[in-house]
């Protein structure tokens, strides 16, 4: 039994010593431009802040710029590394698959990648400019707004990656559904208990107020309909006579 597991054991190591050398390398990139990238990322929120007198963007903690110097950096490799993710874990599973199936390894890394970028793209292009002005407003007349960069940076990645998470769920269908695991009957089935755990998942992944959940859970809702549809023409369900 361990023999057999050996050679296994040997290619995830090698896969995962290829992630972790890409991964290092992009950290170092983005460590060099951290100050930028903070900026980017933290511009929706900042746009509601200029608006409202007093409030700004603060630390506490005297090692709190350099801690979200480095979370910023980690996150901006893993984002920049998921092709080289996807392309791994492709490569690992392709063995135990038929060698038409092992020809889906671009269409999963592009795909898969594209999907990611889209639900964070998402997240920050439509979610936060609406969430951060609704969230902030709602205690401006009485308080004053003070984000502190390490939250601020925890939570807007947080909902990023889990938007990002929530997009891939077509692909994952697609990909179920062709390798025949899955049919639209199978999502159809499933839909009462998916609709549960979805709300779960954005309770979970969003903060805890109303708005950033029905935020996430909406598209996650119109993406299970688009993967039923999506498995409906790739594997359809067929009655047996």
């Amino acid at each position: 039994m361990l023999d057999e597991l050996r050679p296994h054991i040997a290619e995830l190591r090698s896969r995962l010593i290829k992630i972790v050398v890409i991964f290092f390398i992009l950290f170092i990139i983005a460590f060099l431009f951290w100050k930028q990238i903070f900026a980017f990322l933290a511009k929706p929120a900042t746009d509601v802040l200029h608006t409202s007198q007093n409030s700004e963007m603060i630390f506490t903690n005297l090692v709190e710029p350099f801690m979200t110097a480095v979370k910023v950096s980690l996150y901006t490799a893993l984002f920049a590394s998921l092709p080289v993710i996807l392309y791994q874990l492709w490569k690992f599973i392709a063995p135990g698959l038929y060698e038409n199936e092992k020809k889906l390894v671009l269409p999963f890394v592009v795909f898969g990648t594209l999907m990611f970028y889209i639900g964070a793209a998402f997240a920050y292009f439509v979610v936060f400019p609406i969430g951060f002005k609704v969230l902030i407003n709602f205690g401006g007349q009485n308080f004053v707004a003070m984000l502190k960069i390490s939250e601020y940076v925890s939570v807007s990645l947080k909902i990023m990656i889990g938007f990002g998470i929530a997009f891939e769920l077509p692909v994952l269908s697609y990909f179920l559904a062709k390798l025949g695991l899955i049919t639209d009957k199978t999502l159809k089935d499933f839909f009462r208990y998916a609709v549960v755990i979805i709300f779960i998942v954005a309770a979970v992944l969003t903060p805890p107020d109303l708005f950033s959940q029905l935020a996430m859970a909406t598209p996650l809702l119109v993406l299970y309909g688009l993967s039923i549809w999506i498995a409906k023409v790739i594997n359809p369900y067929k009655e047996e006579n």
